[in-house]
């Protein structure tokens, strides 16, 4: 097996031990999940540069990194409904969404067919990891010992519940658009997958 698909197993693993890690009552706990999230994506990264400069491209690896990619996501997100800081809703378009079109992707991929990915939905999928992050160093950093000197009142500001609610709300609704308009731009595709 490659580094870059060992790497991308390697991500799919840490997705939940990053859950457990956050969920967790201890601190501790928390600040490490932050960590473990960090070292996930950055696995994401580094096992495509390795597979483009030392041309380690395989089946496996574009069936593996792309749903690696989504179960962190997904994972990421999930875990805000536990603590009360998302809604469950919200979360279910985007991870129904987002785990639909992968598998849509790596069954066209099975089947020699390309699907096109828009502008939008690259805006999209940055929306999201930019909001994750945000939300995930916040909630993590407002009980990070180093980070008391920073005022209490700026943590609740920028966690405030109607800007995360909103903010999450565009976030969903543009997932929802790109994954509507990624169905209806490859239907002819989708179709002949079918009747294959």
């Amino acid at each position: 097996m490659t580094i870059p698909n060992q790497l991308t197993i390697l991500r799919i693993i840490l997705a939940p031990i990053f859950a457990w890690f956050f969920l967790s009552s201890n601190l501790l706990f928390h600040q490490i999940s932050l960590l473990v999230f960090i070292i996930a994506a950055l696995t994401d990264w580094y096992d495509g540069w390795l597979a483009r400069k030392f041309n380690y491209m395989s089946n496996l690896g574009k069936f593996l990194d792309p749903l690696a990619d989504k179960i962190l996501t997904s994972v990421g997100f999930i875990v805000f409904i536990f603590v009360g800081v998302l809604e469950l809703w919200m979360v279910v378009v985007i991870v129904v969404r987002d785990l639909m079109i992968t598998i849509l992707r790596i069954f066209a991929q099975y089947k020699n067919q390309s699907f096109s990915t828009s502008f939008l939905a690259k805006v999209k999928t940055f929306t999201q990891m930019v909001f994750l992050y945000y939300i995930l160093v916040l909630y993590i950093g407002k009980s990070v010992n180093f980070l008391k000197f920073i005022p209490r009142w700026v943590f609740e500001i920028l966690l405030n519940q109607q800007l995360i609610y909103y903010t999450m709300l565009a976030v969903t609704l543009l997932t929802f658009y790109t994954g509507i308009s990624y169905l209806y731009s490859n239907r002819y595709n989708i179709e002949k997958i079918l009747r294959n």
